[in-house]
């Protein structure tokens, strides 16, 4: 287990906070999903010269598995990429929040993979209504308030060097 910091823990993001993510993240994944069927059903006309059409109930059920596999696979990129690389998703930007590791490192890739995969959990929106949500509490991160946190910890090792210096 991973050393728990008090700091992260005081500048969790609130509960409003983290709807608004949700709410706006998947706005988003929506967004990109009919984008990419927007240019996908171009594309399929210019090679073939008609829109695309399923004439059997075995093509609609194939086509409506390829399409739920898509969805998800887009979702689990938006997630992992943007979490990973940048520490934040499009809507934790606009709310000024970020996923931390509750050491108060930057998350690894093997939490931000645990973090993705449960978000696919029935009812995890559900677990915020605890004091962490499931994918926070399986990953051992949390999401914050990123200025504040970062004042914070400047302030401290601030603070430490004051002291080393002092003793030194």
């Amino acid at each position: 287990m991973r050393k728990y910091l008090q700091i992260v823990d005081r500048h969790k993001a609130t509960t409003g906070k983290r709807f608004l993510n949700l709410f706006l993240d998947r706005l988003f994944i929506q967004a990109i999903y009919y984008a990419f069927f927007f240019i996908f059903g171009i594309g399929y006309s210019i090679v073939y010269g008609e829109g695309f059409s399923a004439e059997n109930e075995d093509q609609n059920l194939t086509f409506s598995l390829i399409l739920i596999f898509i969805y998800l696979a887009l979702s689990f990129c938006y997630f992992f990429f943007m979490e990973y690389y940048l520490g934040k998703t499009i809507a934790k930007y606009i709310t000024g929040t970020e996923v931390i590791s509750i050491d108060g490192n930057k998350p690894t890739p093997q939490q931000i993979i645990t973090r993705t995969f449960s978000r696919a959990v029935p009812f995890d929106p559900l677990s915020f209504l605890g004091n962490n949500g499931w994918h926070d509490s399986w990953s051992d991160t949390r999401v914050i308030n990123g200025k504040n946190y970062v004042a914070e910890k400047q302030l401290k090792e601030e603070i430490s060097s004051i002291g080393a210096k002092e003793m030194a």
